[in-house]
């Protein structure tokens, strides 16, 4: 009987080598072959082929409201207004307010503040959403701006500007103080007015019991009969930044009624 003959030694070292070659280094799972369409890793890189962008990508901010005024108010400026001048009473019964301009000229970024606080004064007895005639109140709403005027020389409106010596008063406001020079600048309010006319146009659309004649005009250091005041620096201020082009518009009222 013929006995197995071993391989040479020579051959043992390659046949060994070429096993090892085969099988891997480790003694464990073998390790997973390299996929094409995921890079190395194979199945296991989902996330890493998860394109950048969409793991940097940060939420659009929301444009800015205008503080203290609630979605019905909002709601009633135009969408084409990108400037307002916010006019809030300080109790829906005060004749004390502040005024605060604001624009969007970007409409990403939202209303911006862009001048104020300033201190104004409204009506007499407050504030009201059913002005009529002698009530001594301003009435709540968001008005157009599109007139001005004045007794004195326009000082550089944007708005059309209307002079004449009719806009001359005197006589005392409520606390005996001197209401001469309150009309040497105004600012039609657009409450029961027609439009792209002087201030001084009577024509009353809602009828002569709605009231009229309501005005930003420059402050005589008391309440109104039911228009908006503030210093005569701040109303020539508004008269020089108040844009046609922009639609400027007036958002007045009590703190309670803007909010909602």
């Amino acid at each position: 009987m013929s006995v197995p003959r071993r391989p040479p030694a020579l051959l043992v070292a390659p046949l060994l080598a070429l096993a090892l070659l085969l099988t891997g280094c480790s003694s464990g799972t073998p390790s997973a072959p390299t996929d094409p369409a995921r890079g190395a890793a194979g199945p296991q890189s989902d996330a890493a082929s998860t394109p950048r962008s969409s793991l940097s990508a940060e939420p659009t901010p929301t444009p800015a409201e205008i503080p203290g005024l609630g979605p019905q108010t909002q709601a009633q400026i135009p969408a084409d207004a990108r400037q307002a001048f916010v006019v809030t009473g300080e109790e829906a019964d005060s004749n004390q307010s502040s005024g605060v301009l604001y624009s969007r000229e970007d409409p990403a970024q939202g209303w911006q503040p862009v001048a104020g606080p300033w201190q104004a004064h409204n009506g007499m007895e407050g504030w009201t959403d059913h002005h009529v005639a002698g009530d001594l109140r301003s009435p709540t709403g968001v008005y157009s701006l599109t007139d001005a005027g004045g007794r004195l020389p326009d000082p550089g409106a944007l708005l059309p500007y209307d002079e004449h010596p009719r806009f001359a008063v005197d006589g005392v406001g409520f606390f005996g103080e001197s209401l001469e020079g309150s009309f040497d600048y105004v600012i039609a309010i657009n409450y029961n007015r027609t439009e792209g006319v002087s201030p001084l146009n009577r024509t009353r659309p809602l009828g002569l019991g709605r009231g009229g004649g309501i005005w930003i005009h420059v402050d005589h250091g008391g309440p109104t009969q039911g228009c908006v005041s503030v210093p005569e620096k701040r109303m020539k201020e508004l008269l020089r930044t108040l844009d046609p082009a922009m639609n400027p518009v007036i958002v007045m009222g009590d703190a309670g009624s803007l909010g909602r």
